[in-house]
């Protein structure tokens, strides 16, 4: 084992990553799993894919807790890339354009990132487009002129109010339809989108995992924590309650 780990789910698929980085790939992480991995002594630590609603997404504190034991963590695309624009104050490595909007509130609402997925035995397959890829592939149907600008931030407007489970472009184009956007313009962006679409998330996961596989062949030592971490009650109980689930 490489001593590297990455949760991982629907935003890239575990042999495409595998082909960029040698590292163990997990399941999108959720809470507790950063506090049982720090057991491990890994050598690094990159999060992309993230649970949240039915499941506690990942502690900000397990990850601060991480970085304090030396451990470098990175984030990208999803889960990561929120977490990491939270946390790049206190020395969280942050990869990608997602990170970066979220970074300079550009972005800020977390369903940007949010979709569907199947399940594990399957690969988790996204069920829905993420709203993060939505505007770079609108943006990029207006600058090859597929789309007027004009038609390209009506739809991206419409799929801003979908609730994230419904978003996808052929619900977006039926939307469209109905309140009479250009026709032409929605066929050419229909039979454009094959070749033209742009996975903004898929894109961010491989910056990170290549960011992380230069970051490590350097061999340079984890930079100090900038910050005391506090062991608080809450945090020794969310310790133990970690390791009883690892047993």
């Amino acid at each position: 084992m490489s001593g590297i780990f990455v949760f991982l789910g629907p935003t890239l698929p575990a042999r495409d990553a595998a082909s960029e980085l040698d590292a163990t790939f997990l399941p999108p992480v959720a809470q507790g799993d950063v506090i049982r991995l720090c057991s491990e002594k890994p050598k690094a630590i990159g999060i992309i894919d993230g649970f949240f609603e039915s499941v506690p997404s990942v502690w900000h504190k397990e990850i601060l807790f991480a970085i304090h034991a030396g451990i470098p963590v990175f984030g990208a695309s999803s889960m990561g890339a929120l977490r990491a624009a939270e946390l790049h104050p206190f020395g969280m490595i942050g990869v990608g354009a997602i990170f970066e909007a979220y970074r300079d509130g550009r972005l800020e609402d977390d369903d940007e990132v949010a979709v569907v997925h199947g399940p594990a035995e399957l690969g988790y397959p996204s069920l829905s487009e993420a709203m993060v890829n939505i505007r770079r592939t609108l943006a990029d149907a207006a600058v090859e002129r597929i789309l007027s600008q004009d038609t390209a931030f009506r739809l991206e407007g419409i799929a801003k109010e979908l609730p994230y489970r419904e978003r996808g472009y052929g619900r977006i184009l039926r939307l469209g339809a109905d309140i009479g956007l250009p026709g032409d313009e929605l066929a050419g962006f229909k039979a454009w989108l094959p070749t033209g679409r742009f996975d903004q998330k898929r894109d961010d996961a491989r910056r990170m995992l290549r960011t992380m596989r230069r970051h490590l062949g350097q061999d340079v030592a984890a930079p100090g924590a900038r910050f005391h971490f506090e062991r608080t009650a809450l945090w020794e109980r969310a310790v133990r309650e970690a390791a009883t689930l690892a047993m």
